[in-house]
This record gives structure tokens, C-alpha cells and sequence, in this order.
């Protein structure tokens, strides 16, 4: 299970082709962190315009590509890669570019996910989906797993492999519930704080 930081944006506006190219390099000098491991970058994000992201879907065959979100076949470091989203925003189109870590499969959703909540602003905006990701993304490791992975026999076969998120179910104290199962209102009580984080 990956732990990279949150997802956090890390320019204001929208970045020219030249800064664009500064930002995928720009822990290159900082002292006391190794930027060869990728962790440094895992998790950023900023905008472009859509003439980088059509430039840089054009540099080498994309990794992976689906509707609004393809990745770079080259890799920052280790499982840490360049994603490219188009993202309609309020009826906008906008672009953006964000470093995950493909050793969390779902990196690239989450980020997503974040990157709605912070630009929009509006946390009933996203849908049941985005905000599970938004939560997940937000909670500490040491709050969440994976179903049946530490203990085979504490969940039935079927929920093998699904994320699971402490939570307080009041008179019955602190339990482990399966990510997709929260209730309307257990998502709806985490998000302020999600959007407050994302800020």
C-alpha cells in the first residue's frame, strides 16, 4: 500500500510550456532529499494549458490513456510518473499535470478527486465516488488497510483486497468498515475536512 504525501498543488495559475518543464525538476537542488527516489515529487499537481497536454501526448506513447487522463510511459523514478488530466471544472475545460505513484493503482482517480476538490471548492460538487477517493487519500496509513491482508479470516473471502477505514460508529466505539460501505453520512461528516486540508 502506498503512502505517499497528499496530493497538494504546487503553483498558482496556469504554467507556460518553460515552467512546466522547470516543475518536473524542481526538487533537483533542494538540500537533504534525494530527488532520484521520485518521493519528493509523488503527489504534486499544477495547471497547464491544453497546448503542454496535447505536446506531451504527442513526446512518446503514453503509458496508459483513457477518457481525460493518460500517463507518461517514462518514469520519474521508481513507480512515480508524469499523469496529464483534462478535467471539465463548472463547464470549463481545464488541464492539468501531477507526479503519482503507480504503486497505488488508484494514485491517478485520487488525484483527480483532489485536484476537483480544491479547484472547485464545492465538496458536494464531487460525486459519491470522488469523495471516497478524497477520504481515502486524506486518512493516515495507520487508519486504513486492506481487507483480509493482515488477517485472512476477520473478512469474508469476497471483501479480500477492498480498503478498509477505521471509523467512530459511536455507542460501538471505533470500527473497521469497508471503504465503499460508508453511509451518506459518514462521507458527509469527513468531507470538511477533507476540503479544509485541500486548501
Amino acid at each position: 500500500m502506498s503512502t505517499h504525501p497528499p496530493f497538494r498543488k504546487v503553483f498558482d495559475g496556469v504554467a507556460t510550456r518553460e515552467q512546466m518543464f522547470r516543475l518536473f525538476n524542481r526538487h533537483k537542488d533542494t538540500p537533504g532529499i534525494n530527488p532520484i527516489s521520485g518521493t519528493p515529487y509523488a503527489g504534486e499537481y499544477f495547471e497547464i494549458a491544453a497546448e503542454q497536454y496535447h505536446f506531451m501526448l504527442a513526446l512518446l506513447p503514453p503509458l496508459f490513456q483513457r477518457t481525460g487522463m493518460f500517463g507518461m510511459s517514462e518514469y520519474k523514478s521508481g513507480y512515480v510518473t508524469s499523469v496529464f488530466f483534462a478535467i471539465r471544472i463548472r463547464g470549463r475545460e481545464r488541464w492539468f499535470h501531477g507526479f503519482c505513484d503507480l504503486s497505488d493503482k488508484r494514485s491517478p482517480d485520487a488525484m483527480r478527486a483532489a485536484i476537483i476538490a480544491h479547484e472547485t471548492g464545492a465538496v458536494d460538487s464531487m460525486t459519491r465516488q470522488e469523495k471516497l477517493e478524497a477520504i481515502w487519500s486524506a486518512t493516515h496509513p495507520d487508519f486504513k488497510g486492506i481487507a483480509g491482508e493482515a488477517n485472512p479470516d476477520a473478512w469474508p473471502p469476497e471483501h479480500h483486497g477492498k480498503r478498509t477505514i477505521l471509523i467512530n460508529a459511536g455507542t460501538q466505539g471505533t470500527v473497521l468498515k469497508l471503504l465503499e460501505d460508508l453511509s451518506d453520512e459518514e462521507i458527509d461528516n469527513r468531507m470538511p475536512a477533507i476540503h479544509a486540508r485541500s486548501r
